[in-house]
């Protein structure tokens, strides 16, 4: 399978009917719109943008859970519609947002992390507690609180039980959805570390989907901005945080806080038009809210503009 991308997007669109109420017709919610992308083996791609980008929406499809409107997601070269569901679970895991609600509180931890297994349905008991015990001490867990639930655990603990959990089938790829947002900024750091270590361990291939840019910037190979369900800019990771050449990316970095007093808030320009996936603008879709826009924005739909380490869509890039 050399040179095969680990995962691959072409032309992954989604859309949703949003209800108005009974006398009125269903809204056309566009998620995710012609996103193309792919990821090579044992790299981490991560995907940046503000609350309703389309972020989960897209982490969503490339797990199998939502089948896309338009478009296909390839894993190790298959295609992913029609491919049988465990043959689907032991290529590809998912490690959610909040650790809590995605644990089952009435069953012990063991049990958890055993679920994937047993959902197999070829595996043996004996084959099921060696795998589940080397799990566990993979994430750096210990026999005894396997034997917890998982309100006995803290934050960090319990995100540890869900990344092994995710683990216990051996899979090549494993789709992080904000895999730190829910813990304090200390455990973020370890839950990061053991991700990290990992991946290096045991070849993993991350798509990992977070609105933290200092996280993304620390963990990611490659950066995927969205904006409206698109992706806007996607470069190696060290070029886009050094010079970032979309508006929208520029605007991101420079709300990032300063830990410096006195400074407030950032006013990165973007004023308090915030962005409709029901109401899309013509043209550039960012052009609303774009302090460098100017007359082709507003009409005209800009092209991918490719570069040496990505691509950018955005008439200034032109």
């Amino acid at each position: 399978m050399s040179g095969v991308p680990a995962i691959e997007a072409r032309g992954l669109r989604r859309e949703f009917r949003a209800s108005q109420g009974l006398f009125a017709a269903p809204r056309r919610v566009v998620a995710v719109d012609d996103v193309n992308f792919s990821v090579p083996a044992g790299s981490v791609l991560g995907v940046v943008g503000e609350s309703g980008c389309g972020k989960t929406t897209l982490a969503r499809m490339i797990l199998g859970l939502l089948e896309p409107s338009a478009g296909e997601v390839l894993v190790d070269g298959k295609r992913l519609e029609g491919m049988d569901r465990r043959a689907r679970a032991r290529l590809i895991q998912p490690v959610f947002q909040d650790p809590f609600s995605s644990l089952n509180p009435r069953r012990r931890v063991r049990d958890i992390i055993a679920m994937p297994l047993v959902a197999q349905g070829d595996v043996t008991k004996a084959e099921i507690d060696r795998r589940v015990a080397e799990s566990l001490e993979r994430v750096g867990l210990s026999t005894e609180q396997g034997t917890r639930f998982p309100s006995q655990l803290s934050g960090g603990q319990r995100q540890r039980v869900a990344i092994a959990r995710a683990l216990v089938l051996r899979p090549r790829i494993v789709v992080c959805d904000e895999p730190t947002s829910a813990l304090d900024v200390s455990v973020q750091a370890q839950i990061l570390n053991l991700l990290a270590e990992l991946r290096r361990d045991l070849g993993l291939t991350y798509l990992f989907i977070s609105h933290n840019l200092a996280v993304v910037e620390h963990v990611a190979s490659e950066v995927a901005v969205m904006y409206l369900g698109r992706i806007v800019e996607r470069r190696e990771s060290e070029a886009l945080f050094r010079d970032p050449r979309h508006p929208y990316t520029r605007a991101l970095l420079d709300s990032v806080l300063t830990p410096e007093p006195g400074l407030g808030v950032p006013d990165v320009g973007l004023g308090d038009i915030m962005p409709d996936p029901a109401n899309i603008p013509p043209g550039c879709r960012f052009h609303p809210r774009c302090p460098a826009c100017f007359a082709p924005c507003a009409s005209t739909a800009p092209r991918i503009t490719s570069l040496e380490d990505g691509l950018v869509e955005c008439h200034l890039a032109g």
